[in-house]
C-alpha cells in the first residue's frame, strides 16, 4: 500500500513532522512492505515556519529585530538554502502577542522588524519568500517594513515621516530609489486567507484595528490615513491595489507587498502544498492520512487537513482520505463534504485535555489508532 502522511501540528503537544513520523513508524512496524512518505503541513499561519523548515530540511535563523513597539526583540525565520527560500511569519516580528494589553494601540506599532527579517534573509542569499500574514499588532500599511527595506517616506517639508501607524498621515512624498536593489531579484508569495480590501467598512482599520487596541476615533482616523497613503503609493508606483482582495490583511501589509514588492497574495494552504511538492506523492498514493489537534465546523473552511485532502482528490479521485484528530467536536462531520472521506478521534479512554495533550499520550494514541486503521484497510484490500 502506498501511503502519504501530512499531519498538521497538534498545537502544544507535537509538531507536524513529529506526528507524521510517529504514524510512519506505527504503520511500518505492522506492515513493513508499505511505502510511506511523510510531508510537513501547515496553513500559512502559526507553525508554518517550524513545519516547513523542519520538513524540508532547512534551518532556523535567529535574528534581533525591532519589535512592534520599536524596541529590540528576538525573532527568526526559516532558511532553505537549496532553493534560496525564506519562510517568515510576520507575527514573529510584529505580532499582537508581542504587545502587552495595556500598550496596544496601532497608532504606535510598526512592521519595521518584518523588513529587518527580510533583509537578514537577503543577506543569507534568499530570493524566494513565503510570508504568512496573520496575528499582527500593526495597522501601518507596511510603512515600517518598507522603510527598513530602503524605501523613503517624506513629509511635505522633506523630513522622514516615521515608522509607526500614526505616521501615515504625515507622508507627502514617496521615494523608491533607495530600496534595496536585491529586492528586484526576489519573488514574494504571501499567505493571505482574508479577503478584506484596504479601506472602508470592510477594510483593515474598521474590521481588525479594534482588536489591536484602536478606539472608534482611532479607527476612523487610521482608515483616512491609510487611504491617503495608498493613493500616494498608487500614483508613485503606477498601480492599483486598494480594492484587491486581501489588501487589508495584517493592517495593510497585503497592499504593501502587492504594490511595492509585486507580491502574490494566495491562500496559505495553497502556498504550503506547492512548497512541499506533495502532489507528486499524492499522484501514486492509495491513502492520505492527515489531521489536526481539534476538528470542528471550522475545519472545513480552508484549514490544512481539508486543503491537502482536496488536493489528493484532484490528483486521483480514488485516493482514500482519512483524518485523525485529538478531539472531534460538533460540526466536524462537515469535512466529509470537503474532501475527507472519514475522520477519527485518537482518544481511547476518558481523560482531561491536559492529559490528552501530553506528548507521550498523543504519540501513544496516534500509534494505536494508526495501527488499528491499517489493520482494517489491509483486511479490506486482501479480501
Amino acid at each position: 500500500m502506498r501511503i502519504v502522511i501530512a499531519m498538521d501540528s497538534f498545537k502544544g503537544s507535537i509538531s507536524s513532522v513529529e506526528a507524521g513520523e510517529v504514524l510512519k513508524k506505527a504503520i511500518l512496524d505492522c506492515y513493513p512492505d508499505d511505502i510511506v512518505r511523510v510531508y510537513p503541513l501547515a496553513d500559512g499561519g502559526e507553525g508554518t515556519v517550524d513545519a516547513l523548515t523542519q520538513g524540508l530540511h532547512g534551518s532556523i535563523v535567529p535574528v534581533m529585530v525591532t519589535g512592534p513597539l520599536g524596541t529590540p526583540i528576538k525573532s527568526r525565520f526559516g532558511c532553505l538554502p537549496q532553493t534560496k527560500t525564506a519562510i517568515i511569519e510576520m507575527a514573529d516580528a510584529s505580532g499582537l502577542p508581542l504587545v502587552p494589553m495595556a500598550r496596544r494601540n496601532p497608532l504606535r506599532t510598526t512592521t519595521y522588524g518584518l523588513g529587518e527579517l527580510i533583509l537578514a534573509a537577503l543577506d543569507k542569499g534568499c530570493r524566494h519568500f513565503i510570508i504568512g500574514l496573520g496575528g499582527s499588532a500593526t495597522n501601518d500599511c507596511g510603512l515600517g517594513m518598507l522603510t527598513a527595506l530602503g524605501f523613503r517616506f517624506l513629509t511635505a517639508e522633506g523630513a522622514k515621516a516615521g515608522i509607526m501607524g500614526g505616521d501615515l498621515a504625515a507622508v507627502a512624498h514617496i521615494d523608491c530609489t533607495g530600496a534595496d536593489k536585491r529586492l528586484a531579484e526576489c519573488k514574494f508569495e504571501i499567505a493571505c486567507d482574508v479577503k478584506n480590501p484596504l479601506t472602508g467598512p470592510e477594510g483593515c482599520s474598521y474590521v481588525f484595528a479594534p482588536q489591536k487596541g484602536a478606539s472608534p476615533e482611532v479607527v476612523a482616523r487610521m482608515d483616512r490615513d491609510i487611504g491617503h497613503f495608498a493613493r500616494l503609493a498608487e500614483m508613485a508606483l503606477g498601480c492599483e491595489g486598494r480594492e484587491l482582495a486581501g489588501a487589508g490583511a495584517a493592517g495593510g501589509l497585503g497592499f504593501a507587498f502587492h504594490a511595492f514588492l509585486q507580491g502574490e497574495l494566495k491562500p496559505g494552504i495553497d502556498l504550503v502544498l506547492k512548497a512541499i511538492g506533495i502532489d507528486k506523492g499524492l499522484q501514486v498514493a492509495n491513502v492520505l492520512i492527515t489531521g489536526e489537534g481539534r476538528m470542528d465546523a471550522q475545519s472545513a473552511m480552508g484549514k490544512a487537513p481539508v486543503g491537502v485532502a482536496q488536493l489528493a482528490k484532484k490528483c486521483q479521485k480514488d485516493c482514500l482520505t482519512i483524518a485523525l484528530c485529538g478531539a472531534a467536536a460538533r460540526g466536524a462531520e462537515n469535512v466529509n463534504q470537503h474532501g475527507i472521506d472519514a475522520y477519527f478521534s485518537i482518544l481511547h479512554e476518558p481523560m482531561s485535555v491536559t492529559e490528552a495533550m501530553e506528548r507521550h499520550v498523543t504519540e501513544t494514541n496516534l500509534r494505536q489508532t494508526a495501527q488499528q486503521l491499517m489493520h482494517i484497510l489491509h483486511k479490506s484490500i486482501d479480501a
